[in-house]
């Protein structure tokens, strides 16, 4: 326990004014009240309230009574009193915290009044936090005697309400990507409110339009019949190979949703599942309990696989012991599988955080450090490096992925080719390319994955909010056989994956046609083959190869990079003749100031045009509370980057001409229309890739699919390192693992 346990029964309690749900990201106020336990407090003693690190919850202000966040605090007895507030100032994951210090004593009985939100002079109140909260609580901590070493309140004796959706604003529908002739597969629906919380409020009926003939579906669906917003239409299949997507329409007959593009393929030699296996909950630095958590990922999110990554220093031997059985309880081979794993979070300076996952239960938990769960753990098990973790790891079944979060992590500093076969480049935290360059310039053959690192309760389809977070969280697709553990470690281990911002596409890449190919199954077994796939090692004797792309998504193909390793060898750009006389200039804002915890970017910005536009369309704007600003020929917004990008689309009457003048407060510069052609024009902004691109674009929507193929040659003694990065039109990307593929020396078989 970080805190002093010193008598709590005899320090008071505190309450709310409201005792109801209020709902997710609504305006309110709010009394809390604190009244002394049998000591009192004394002269320059007190208490501090906080909330999650994980809260966006408005802060407190005390300086506007007019401004959000007003916040006013008095003693029933006049005592004066000093009071602050910061985030991140208390032990995690109670980080944002009001400080209250009396200047004078307090006396049992006697009270604290705090008004989050004081309406009394204008202020609109304070917003709650924007993701639901089965039990959201103000911890109180107590300071009776002045000793600056604070009690916290029994739980009992805390304030908590429940944080509940709001009414229906968007519809999703959910389809797998690959399957089978003949497979069952299940279409998932949901209802969410304006902050991505699946809501139960929405009782509506809705009919479903598939692009072609589905057994087992329902000509409507009522959302009536959802499981807190969300359901499951089970038992559908097809009987031919081709494309399926799904529309959801009002009793209007407007489309609400469109699922992502479903493949069947005759005798596919994989089916795809999406994972995402890094978040945590509310027993380290999240949001509600582990089961609440995995569930769900399982009936909300709709995902195949998911993992709990807590930080190891907040993981306890007995929440470790507990989150064991819950994922042998809840894994499903074949519907639903969980993973048992931890994030080991070394500094920076000693390797970063690294995802841990372990094929089964009962493993070890190798901590970085103990610093919040001394009394609970022995160093027996601790690993202070990154290196000493692979050393201890080397003979366990357990796979291990670099990240980016908080600390970020330095791949250079230690690597395991046998237990770290892919990093991870997207997260709710943002988009990190520069970790798998890190990998390559290492010399290490990696795959590329993706997940949320959520905090927020919402794992697979982790919203941002409002706070600290800029992006969506990330998803994997895993090429497999079947759905369950020894298949999901086998593809993990040979890259067989492909990761997205978000979005579910049906993605394949592959190298048709070898000649004596060769696959690298383990270090000293390699298998004869004639086609290479996603995350392949292979020599062969062909001087040249084709690189086969087959893309069929939810939105437009903006752009795709065909790489070889740093190297871009093409880039491919849909509807290139609609763009050159397009009427829509996409204005993009991208990148991050540096790799740690201040990478995010704040952009205000201000674009005036000659002609007033005919309308505009933000572009990766997931907080709510953004949006565009159009007054006469100015277009105007607020938003973030952290990495990753976010834009606007204008549309005018002739964008082929005029002038375009940006400025923020990042960068200002002027561009001239008519001389922006199918190439962006980009203006470097420093930082960490931070840079500002204007684009020109169709007026219509992109094509969504895209099959194409690209020559490649090979050179004895190059490895190629070749994979796609893809741009979609509505802000998401994705990114193939590499193929890692060479020509074999003449007479000289691989080692």
């Amino acid at each position: 326990m970080p805190f002093n346990t010193y008598r709590p029964d005899l320090m008071g309690h505190a309450c709310l004014d409201q005792t109801g749900p209020i709902v997710c990201g609504s305006w309110t106020s709010l009394t809390l009240t604190y009244t002394a336990g049998h000591f009192g407090i004394d002269d320059l003693g007190g208490i501090k309230i906080s909330i999650r690190s994980a809260s966006d919850q408005t802060p407190p202000q005390f300086d506007d009574p007019t401004a959000p966040g007003y916040t006013t605090v008095s003693a029933s007895n006049g005592a004066r009193l000093k009071f602050w507030y910061r985030r991140n100032s208390n032990i995690r994951p109670w980080g944002n915290t009001l400080y209250i210090q009396c200047l004078n004593y307090l006396s049992e009985g006697d009270t604290i009044t705090v008004r989050m939100g004081d309406r009394s002079h204008g202020s609109p109140g304070v917003r709650m936090q924007t993701f639901v909260e089965h039990a959201y609580e103000y911890r109180v901590h107590v300071d009776a005697f002045s000793t600056y070493d604070y009690t916290v309140l029994p739980e009992d004796r805390q304030p908590r309400i429940q944080l509940i959706p709001g009414p229906a604003a968007v519809h999703r529908a959910v389809l797998p990507s690959l399957r089978a002739v003949g497979d069952h597969f299940a279409l998932g629906l949901k209802a969410e409110d304006r902050w991505g919380n699946p809501t139960p409020e929405d009782k509506d009926t809705y009919s479903l339009h598939p692009s072609r003939p589905v057994a087992g579906l329902p000509e409507t669906v009522s959302m009536a019949t959802s499981l807190g917003g969300a359901l499951r239409v089970e038992g559908l299949s097809l009987d031919s190979t081709g494309d399926l997507w799904v529309e959801m329409r009002d009793t209007s007959g407007k489309v609400v949703a469109r699922s992502n593009t479903l493949r069947i393929e005759e005798k596919p030699a994989f089916r795809h599942f999406w994972s995402d296996m890094h978040g945590q909950s509310g027993e380290t630095i999240g949001t509600n309990t582990a089961r609440q958590y995995f569930e769900f990922g399982r009936d909300k999110s709709f995902i195949d696989i998911c993992g709990h990554q807590g930080n190891d220093f907040q993981m306890t031997d007995t929440f470790w012991r507990e989150l064991n059985e819950l994922t042998a309880e809840l894994y499903e081979p074949g519907r639903y599988v969980t993973v048992p794993g931890y994030e080991w979070s070394g500094n920076t300076s000693v390797g970063g955080d690294h995802n841990v996952w372990y094929r089964s239960e009962g493993r070890p938990i190798y901590r970085a450090q103990r610093s919040l769960v001394m009394e609970d753990s022995t160093d027996e098990n601790t690993c202070i490096d990154a290196g000493q973790l692979f050393e201890r790891l080397k003979h366990e079944d357990a796979l291990v992925v670099a990240h980016v979060g908080g600390r970020y992590a330095d791949v250079s500093y230690a690597h395991d080719a046998n237990l770290e076969p892919s990093v991870e480049v997207h997260s709710a935290w943002g988009t990190f390319d520069w970790i798998f360059e890190d990998a390559h310039k290492a010399g290490y053959r990696v795959g590329i994955v993706a997940a949320s690192d959520g905090h927020k309760g919402r794992i697979g389809a982790s919203y941002p909010g409002s706070g600290k977070f800029g992006s969506l969280g990330g998803l994997t697709c895993h090429l497999m056989c079947e759905l369950d553990r020894d298949n999901l470690f086998e593809a993990f281990r040979h890259r067989r994956h492909y990761a997205t911002t978000g979005c579910r596409p049906f993605l394949d890449v592959r190298v048709n046609g070898l000649q004596n190919g060769k696959r690298r199954l383990h270090s000293e077994v390699w298998q004869d083959i004639d086609a290479a796939l996603i995350g392949d090692i292979v020599t062969c004797d062909n001087s040249e190869i084709s690189l086969e792309i087959d893309i069929s998504a939810h939105a437009g193909i903006e752009r795709i990079e065909v790489k070889d390793g740093l190297k871009v060898l093409r880039h491919i750009q849909t509807a290139s003749e609609a763009r050159t006389a397009g009427n829509r200039i996409r204005v993009q804002c991208e990148g991050a100031e540096y790799r740690g915890r201040s990478r995010r970017v704040d952009w205000a910005v201000a674009v005036t045009l000659d002609t007033p536009p005919l309308r505009t369309e933000a572009v990766n704007f997931w907080n709510a509370d953004c949006g565009v600003t159009v007054a006469d020929t100015a277009v105007s917004w607020d938003y973030v980057t952290t990495g990753g990008i976010h834009a606007v689309d204008i549309w005018l009457e002739d964008a082929t001409k005029g002038q375009l003048d940006f400025k923020s407060n990042v960068t200002n510069f002027t561009a001239d229309l008519s001389t922006l052609g199918t190439d962006d024009l980009v203006i470097d902004c420093g930082g960490l890739g931070k840079a500002v691109r204007l684009t020109r674009l169709p007026d219509t929507p992109l094509p969504a699919t895209l099959q194409t193929s690209l020559t490649i040659p090979l050179e004895t003694g190059t490895e190629r390192c070749l994979f796609i990065r893809v741009v979609f039109e509505d802000g998401h990307i994705a990114w193939t693992s590499p193929i890692y593929i060479s020509q074999r020396p003449d007479c000289e078989h691989p080692e």
